[in-house]
């Protein structure tokens, strides 16, 4: 079942006030780095940190690239940027809906206080290695940012291993998102893009649970 802090709301002046004062350490928007590719991989709607040791994924539904994934040292950060309207935040709204998503599909998820502000911690139904059903542990975090919000998928065991998850906690706030001067509406997500000259290993696609994308399938950056 869902749990929810009804006094959160009253800890934080607003959602988009908490997560500028969050932001102080990212993630970035674009206009705020000098030089967004230095260290970073350029996927056009986000500059993702390389790692020493890790492996690059996109996650491709139907043409469109709409996640890229990072893999490391037994865990993984799914990143997935969206469009946000000018003057609020929209992670609070996103937290509760993800998690009533969640407990409709037979998952269970609690709101806490995280290292990363306001996060998820969730129980969802998954297909285990030998193909058989389980559950797998996941953390949903995210950020609100000048019109954009910034979405983390985290498994593995940086799931369930606060001493493991240091890493990738600061990819997510290392990343820098372009979210272009274009018009969008509010949640659509910002297009990502291969990098110059990669080769992609297509894996095997999976059905995803993290709150309605439906089937991916997942290719590695080479």
């Amino acid at each position: 079942m869902a749990s929810f802090d009804t006094h959160a709301s009253d800890r934080e002046e607003s959602p988009r006030t908490a997560s500028v004062a969050r932001r102080a350490k990212g993630p970035w928007d674009v206009s705020e780095v000098n030089e967004p590719g230095e260290g970073r991989v350029d996927l056009g709607g986000l500059y993702v940190p390389g790692v020493d040791g890790m492996e690059l994924r996109v996650e491709v539904v139907g043409e469109a690239i709409v996640a890229a994934t990072v893999v490391l040292r037994g865990s993984a950060i799914q990143l997935q940027a969206f469009a946000a309207p000018r003057t609020e935040g929209i992670w609070s709204e996103i937290r509760e809906e993800i998690a009533v998503s969640i407990t409709e599909g037979g998952g269970a998820a609690s709101e806490v206080q995280g290292p990363l502000g306001w996060e998820l911690r969730a129980q969802v139904p998954a297909q285990i290695p030998d193909g058989s059903n389980g559950i797998q542990m996941v953390r949903f975090v995210g950020m609100d940012g000048p019109r954009w919000f910034l979405r983390a998928v985290i498994s593995g065991e940086a799931a369930v291993k606060p001493q493991a998850a240091g890493l990738l906690e600061q990819l997510f706030l290392d990343t820098v998102v372009v979210r272009g001067e274009y018009p969008m509406a509010p949640r659509d997500p910002i297009v990502l893009r291969l990098p110059p000259d990669a080769q992609m290993e297509p894996q095997k696609p999976e059905r995803n649970n993290r709150h309605g994308q439906g089937d991916q399938a997942s290719q590695a950056v080479r």
